[in-house]
């Protein structure tokens, strides 16, 4: 243990003397408080650490003490349902403990010591095991099977393993080592937030993290294992499409981090998660979902531990085989909290005062994400998937932190302010939004959806790029200049927009749309242009066919309840025909 004397503080900064047998991101205590710090800068025997508390109250020659061990997180059962802060301390238990301000150097278990959990072993005596297997399951709850695995590096016999009731720290079994020793086998492990766990083999991602989003899913879909990022500007409408994610992606776990963000879009996800059906289970959506909360008025410097604790949880969960989607809201925050440390550690300034690291910062938290063979003797995939929202000052996102979030990330969903004014949710740009996925998940959507997915959507962005040139034309010269069949290329890209892209995340029936449906919904409006443009061919009036009854059943369309929205659309394409033969046009 290394005992040193504080020198300087500054803000979340402190500066202590007398450490040089103490390591970089070791985990101290500061102050008679016992502040819980990292050490992020040695030079000499002085060590510059970050204090995740509040440091008023601190001075020169206060003490620090190095526990000799780095930031980590505790892993097994316990977690889901849980709400953590940035360093994995369980807020609940805080509140329950000491009321609902935390008191500064408060430190309970991130697991409950108490309770005990029913482990059901799979393994046996004799077994050989190395790190990743599994020694058996807990039913955490209704939702959850809990593989209670071999942490990393294990190598061993088991000598004896038994199901039964216990706390995540009593012996379940013991483990015979190579060299002889004989070690108790636990339920609870621990591991450093900065390091990677390890597997066997990252493999191509070639399955989409399905949404329910038709946006997402049709036009700018994610792989499970891929990496996303939501830049927008403010009231874009970034938390609700997080939330939506959050809610109707078909991960088997959520991790949502909420990083220097208002304490109110918390609130709104403590409240609104234990109220959600899972369409998966059928039970809350809370189950499987862990929180970790760093709120804006919470200490600036445990943003960066915010997010390495929950992308640290989510590997341990993709370790079981799982999809584990982790969404952090939002990286600029976080990357605000970088720029202020380096400030105060006077490190020379990058642009826009960003330090010179951030690109590797953001790459080290991304590059974590991915569809991999898991660590063990028998064959897991597991899939984790990180999606970030930026939030670039004035939505101007040529600025640093989008701009190295964009060199990383495959999928970008840009969220535009003139969308969100005009009341078109989720405010995703068509035009300038991408997926470098959407060519490797092509033969999934065909195989699993419809044969003719990619040409679907191919042609309703087509028409969507068409709209916008058109656009131009008719600014300048007026919408009488456009001949029939571009007058109905707009009439049909409005369809698109307001009939299919736009989607109402407070409709019970339009919040969540399955990709089943999301083909028929887009089938249907392309069968209205081909039918239209025949009638346009043998002389119908464009005026005529825009002013259809159909038109508003065809808008009305997307919010047909899942099991009733075939026969819905049976009757509107019929309804196409008989409304366009009367103007002429015949199917």
């Amino acid at each position: 243990m290394t005992e040193g004397r504080i020198v300087k503080v500054s803000g979340p900064l402190v500066i202590a003397e007398g450490m040089r047998e103490a390591n970089m991101f070791d985990v101290v205590r500061v102050g008679e408080a016992n502040l819980i710090g990292e050490i992020i800068e040695m030079h000499g025997d002085r060590a510059s650490i970050q204090v995740y508390e509040e440091t008023a109250g601190l001075g020169r020659g206060d003490r620090v003490v190095s526990t000799g061990a780095p930031l980590s997180v505790e892993l097994g059962p316990g977690l889901m349902e849980n709400i953590y802060d940035g360093i994995q301390r369980p807020l609940v238990a805080i509140k329950n403990a000491v009321g609902p301000n935390i008191t500064r150097g408060v430190d309970l278990p991130a697991l409950d010591r108490e309770k005990k959990w029913y482990f059901e072993a799979t393994a046996k005596r004799g077994d050989r095991v190395v790190g990743g297997d599994v020694y058996g399951v807990v039913k955490e709850n209704e939702v959850v099977r809990h593989k209670i695995m071999a942490p990393p590096g294990t190598d061993g016999t088991i000598e004896e393993l038994l199901s039964g009731y216990y706390t995540v720290t009593d012996p379940i079994g013991k483990l015979s080592r190579p060299d002889g020793t004989v070690e108790n086998i636990i339920m609870m492990q621990k591991w450093p937030v900065r390091v990677a766990r390890p597997y066997k083999e990252k493999l191509p991602p070639n399955e989409p993290l399905i949404t329910g989003q038709r946006n997402v899913d049709s036009m700018f879909p994610v792989a499970k294992g891929g990496t996303a990022c939501i830049p927008g500007p403010f009231g874009s409408g970034k938390t609700v499409v997080q939330h939506q994610l959050a809610k109707w992606s078909d991960a088997d776990f959520v991790i949502y981090i909420g990083c220097g963000e208002r304490g109110n879009e918390m609130t709104d996800v403590l409240l609104e998660f234990p109220e959600i059906a899972d369409p998966k289970t059928g039970s809350s959506l809370i189950k499987r979902t862990v929180l970790i909360a760093n709120t804006s008025d919470m200490p600036v410097a445990a943003r960066e531990a915010s997010v390495y604790t929950g992308i640290t949880i989510a590997e341990y969960l993709r370790d079981m085989g799982c999809s584990v989607a982790v969404i952090a809201d939002s990286t600029s925050r976080w990357a605000e909290a970088l720029r202020e440390m380096s400030g105060r550690l006077e490190e020379m300034p990058g642009e826009e005062g960003y330090p010179a690291y951030l690109t590797s910062r953001l790459a080290q938290f991304y590059e974590r994400a991915g569809m991999v063979r898991c660590c063990g003797s028998d064959e897991r995939i597991g899939a984790l998937t990180a999606i970030g929202a930026v939030s670039p000052p004035g939505g101007d996102i040529s600025e640093p932190v989008s701009q190295a979030t964009l060199r990383i990330v495959k999928v970008f969903w840009g969220l535009d302010s003139s969308l969100a004014y005009k009341r078109h949710f989720p405010a995703i740009n068509w035009l300038n939004s991408y997926s470098l996925y959407k060519d490797r998940l092509a033969p999934w959507y065909e195989k699993n959806v419809a044969s003719d997915w990619m040409a679907q959507i191919t042609e309703a962005m087509r028409i969507l790029s068409a709209e916008a040139e058109l656009d131009e034309i008719v600014k300048l010269v007026g919408i009488d200049a456009l001949s029939a069949s571009d007058r109905l290329t707009l009439e049909v890209a409005q369809s698109i927009r307001e009939d299919f892209l736009q989607q109402d995340a407070m409709s019970p029936d339009d919040s969540y749309c399955p990709p089943e449906k999301q083909h028929d919904l887009l089938t249907l409006i392309l069968y209205f242009r081909d039918a239209a443009s025949r009638a346009i061919g043998t002389g119908a009036d464009i005026e005529k066919i825009s002013e259809l009854p159909v038109r508003e059943r065809i808008g009305r369309a997307k919010s047909a309840p899942v099991a009733e929205y075939k026969r819905e659309f049976a009757e509107i394409r019929a309804e196409i025909d008989a409304e366009l033969s009367s103007l002429g046009g015949n199917r």
